[in-house]
């Protein structure tokens, strides 16, 4: 339904038997996050923190726990929305069936924010360390906001709509920060704040910020909807919502989220500081590099005032909903965007930007046999030409004509459709020297690594075992090979010293060789880990490996600067000294949240 703010959608979530509230105390720090963890992986509702130590404000989370409970959230304004996604891709729909679409003016006037004097945040003022301290992982470097929503304006087109709304960590203590007194405020590169930032810094002026916590639950999918460069997030919200966003001018630079349950308004004012560790959705820690840092100058509540959180870290966690929400909403609008492509997915499992997957379409010559990739590689250009989607690692596109039932995202399926038909002599397309995701570490550079784009069409080539050749002999320091995927097999190597040891595995075979059954050859430092689940696969896989660094072959060449391999493709999937750690939990938090499930009570089952 359209919450007008945060404490409505935990009233109706209650209502519904779709949260639980847990009175006993609880630290913010490690504590609720382990609770929240747990809680998503069961499958368990909402849960409201009614009593967290040292602090007066009560907490949610897992408010986006599920699909079905996004779902709920927006149960009566998301198919209007789809509606004007429709409206988008073909604006003659409106004609063609004007009862569908009979109500497209007023959803398009609640699209548009109204303008107040005031509003409830504004009615108290605390300090930031009054506010929930959320430490999620041991090694975090400070207390965080993970469901902020950060505001900003085009310095030379103010207004709301010309605004950037961001889902961009926000950390409140730790480091260097002068406490009450400056925030971190982390943004990655190819987000939309970065242009009204350096719009500020090209014109030596003051560029201000407003961090939004709580509201109305369509305010923080907005703020992690990827739209593109000039259409406001408060507008999407607003639809999503059901309402016009208020929003309040006169009390700070920026104008305030009238509904906010909180609001952190401030100056961001050269230089950097050192941000970070961070526990983050690779399922490592993005560690301590310098980013923008928010000079405080007023903290506001509401009187009800609850804190939302979540916890992330590796997929699936809560923001995983997040993902598949955005593409049940946009999914449709990907082939007016990207001519030819049919669909795109970002694999959750493997971190979102390490793997997309692609079905493109091969045009160019109708008339002849598909033998070798065209309009894919055209396509796949197109696809890492574009806004987020810009920070893949690892493109893999596929033909529509050869497979048009293919679900993108059954994995399975759709690995084995590109092996069979990949030639890694002609198929493996790099760019190096480039930037990537700057969570990823996989290069041992900051935002900086190479991609691997693997386009395959046509008849298969090849078909795909899934039993590990008789009396297969492995070069010393390999062994425990496991079946991972038909056509793929996982080798655990000995600890990272250098690639001259993935050199002399590949060394040890010729391309008639029975390994190269398989034509994908995974080096991991524990292979059973690795092979257990397809979600441990691609995890593996794809965040431990920069391509152009980490793909090897048997009977690997070189040929008018083309790299290729006549036998199986060969990857380095191995930790690295340079890679982040990944994340544990605390023993000792766990044992505390052990002894409160052993209490019983309706948390205890999720627990």
């Amino acid at each position: 339904m359209g919450y007008r703010n945060l404490r409505q959608c935990v009233e109706d979530l209650r209502r519904h038997g779709r949260l639980i509230q847990i009175d006993d105390a609880i630290d913010a720090h490690l504590e609720a996050a382990e609770i929240q963890r747990r809680v998503y992986a069961n499958g368990g509702p909402a849960v409201y923190f009614a009593n967290v130590k040292n602090c007066r404000f009560p907490m949610v989370s897992n408010l986006f726990g599920s699909l079905d409970q996004a779902r709920f959230l927006f149960r009566d304004t998301i198919d209007q929305v789809k509606r004007l996604i429709e409206l988008k891709i073909d604006p003659n729909e409106l004609w063609k069936r004007p009862l569908r679409y009979a109500g497209a003016p007023l959803w398009a006037l609640k699209m548009m924010p109204s303008k107040r004097r005031s509003g409830p945040v504004l009615k108290n003022q605390t300090k930031i360390d009054q506010l929930p301290q959320l430490v999620s992982w041991p090694a975090d470097g400070g207390a965080y906001v993970t469901l902020p929503q950060v505001y900003t304006e085009d310095i030379d087109q103010p207004g709301a709509m010309k605004s950037n709304l961001g889902m961009y960590r926000v950390q409140l203590a730790g480091n260097d920060y002068a406490a009450n007194a400056e925030i971190g405020l982390h943004y990655q590169i190819h987000r939309g704040i970065g242009v009204h930032h350096a719009a500020a810094l090209a014109a030596s002026r003051p560029f201000h910020a407003n961090i939004f916590v709580g509201g109305t639950p369509a305010m923080s999918l907005a703020a992690v909807m990827p739209l593109p460069e000039g259409l406001s997030e408060l507008s999407f919200a607003g639809a999503l919502a059901g309402h016009r966003i208020p929003m309040a001018s006169g009390s700070t630079s920026l104008p305030l989220y009238a509904e906010a349950d909180f609001c952190i308004a401030g100056t961001i004012h050269p230089p950097t500081k050192p941000e970070g560790p961070f526990g983050d959705h690779l399922g490592y820690y993005s560690l301590t590099h310098p980013f923008p840092v928010l000079t405080v100058e007023k903290v506001y509540h509401r009187d009800d005032a609850i804190w939302p959180f979540t916890v992330v870290g590796r997929p699936p966690q809560e923001d995983t909903t997040f993902g598949a929400l955005i593409h049940e909403i946009t999914g449709p609008i990907i082939p007016t965007v990207l001519a030819g492509v049919k669909a795109v997915h970002a694999v959750d499992a493997a971190g979102v930007h390490p793997l997309m997957l692609a079905i493109g379409s091969e045009r160019y010559v109708p008339y002849d046999e598909r033998t070798r990739p065209k309009e894919l590689l055209t396509q796949a250009n197109a696809i890492l030409g574009q806004g987020q989607m810009s920070l893949a690692k690892y493109l893999m596109i596929i033909a529509n004509e050869d497979d048009p039932n293919l679900e993108i995202h059954d994995l399975p399926r759709y690995f084995g459709h590109l092996l069979e038909r990949i030639d890694w002599r002609r198929d493996l397309h790099f760019q190096t020297e480039t930037t990537i995701d700057t969570l990823d570490y996989s290069s041992g550079q900051f935002n900086h690594g190479s991609k691997l784009v693997m386009a395959a069409v046509g008849r298969p080539i090849r078909e795909l075992v899934n039993r590990l050749p008789e009396n297969l002999s492995l070069p010393d320091g390999f062994h425990a090979p496991q079946v991972a995927l038909p056509g793929v097999m996982v080798v655990q190597g000995p600890a990272f010293q250098g690639a001259n040891q993935i050199e002399r595995f590949c060394a040890a075979f010729d391309a008639g060789a029975p390994i190269n059954q398989f034509p994908l050859i995974v080096i991991a430092d524990d292979s059973s880990f690795a092979a257990a689940s397809l979600n441990n696969f691609v995890w593996t896989l794809f965040t431990r490996s920069n391509p152009a660094a980490d793909a090897h072959g048997i009977e690997s060449f070189t040929q008018e600067k083309h790299w290729g391999c006549r036998g199986s493709l060969v990857i380095d999937a191995r930790l690295k000294p340079w890679n982040a750690p990944p994340l544990e939990e605390d023993p000792a938090v766990s044992a505390r949240v052990d002894a409160l499930a052993a209490r019983g009570g309706a948390i205890a089952k999720y627990l």
